[in-house]
């Protein structure tokens, strides 16, 4: 059976083409991400606006095309902080109903949270992550943070993301001093709602998720080409995370577009996102970080072949 998954979230739609045998095992065919910024001025107006929507619904074009073509069992289409955040989100879902033929899925904070540790800790190799883990997905809009074993325990959903971070306070290049204090202090209040929930000083280890850790990463190994195979399962301090968001936070726009392993897409992010992923190993004490590059896809996969989880078909339209 194969399955496709999307997870459209504030900076990027994601989708992930795989199959899965009959031991449950997932096997990648194609995995691939465009940075459509849907959630563009949605921290500032509520809303999504035209030219998101527009960036969005083209690479749904493009998905459908590949979706069809490989001839799936089941499609899921899952949406998070943004969507969840626009007043106009009908705008959105029956634009993605009309090109892929499914209503997307706004799920809840928690729902997001348990669906990312799976795909997470399933996807590491066996006896990397050492339990409890505490696995953080770090995305444009919100944060989630599951403490668990082989199933997620303690979780919460945060509103601290790169892209809301970098609209709502790093707007001069390089931020001012007052500018990271701002965030900073958005961390701070952050992280105590989160302490209130996830007992953090019970995590044997951390695993970070999404594009914030895999390029910190980049980073700190120097490479000369991001390289998800290489970062998947690699081990980043916490004193490499202090100096590359050093690095990063004196950085110009100009410096950060010139790293090779860097998206342009997260050129104008990356800064707010170390600083979210330094807060975090700040608070947990942690001595390094493992990277995951599978995530919140891959969990919305291994739900739909389980025998709770149901599938999402195509709708006849």
């Amino acid at each position: 059976m194969s399955y496709a998954a999307i997870d459209c979230g504030t900076n990027s739609i994601r989708l992930l083409i795989a199959e899965v045998d009959e031991t449950g095992k997932l096997h990648e065919q194609l995995r691939m991400m465009q940075i459509v910024r849907l959630g563009e001025g949605v921290d500032r107006t509520g809303e999504f606006s035209a030219g998101a929507l527009a960036r969005t619904f083209a690479s749904c074009d493009e998905y459908a095309a590949l979706i069809a073509a490989a001839g799936v069992d089941g499609v899921r289409f899952v949406a998070t902080s943004a969507t969840r955040d626009a007043r106009n989100r009908d705008e959105f879902v029956a634009g993605v109903r009309a090109r892929l033929g499914v209503i997307p899925d706004v799920i809840s904070g928690d729902e997001e949270a348990v669906l990312s540790f799976t795909g997470a800790v399933r996807g590491l190799p066996t006896g990397l992550v050492q339990l409890p883990a505490l696995v953080v997905d770090i995305g444009g809009g919100s944060t989630e943070f599951v403490l668990g074993t082989t199933e997620p325990g303690y979780r919460i959903s945060v509103n601290i993301g790169c892209v809301r971070f970098a609209e709502r306070h790093l707007i001069t290049d390089p931020a001012t001093p007052q500018q990271l204090a701002a965030v900073e202090s958005d961390l701070s209040k952050a992280l105590a709602e989160v302490r209130a929930v996830v007992p953090l000083e019970q995590a044997a280890s951390v695993v970070g998720l999404a594009g914030s850790v895999t390029t910190v990463a980049a980073m700190a190994f120097d490479l000369p080409a991001y390289d998800p195979a290489l970062l998947h399962g690699s081990t980043i301090t916490a004193e490499q995370v202090e100096t590359v968001t050093a690095r990063l936070l004196v950085m110009t726009k100009a410096d950060r577009a010139a790293l090779p392993f860097m998206h342009p897409g997260r050129v104008d992010v990356i800064g707010a996102g170390a600083m979210v992923l330094r807060a975090i190993v700040r608070a947990t004490g942690i001595a390094e970080v493992i990277v995951s590059e599978t995530d919140i896809l891959d969990g919305i996969i291994y739900k739909l072949t389980s025998p709770k989880g149901g599938t999402k078909v195509t709708d006849s339209m």
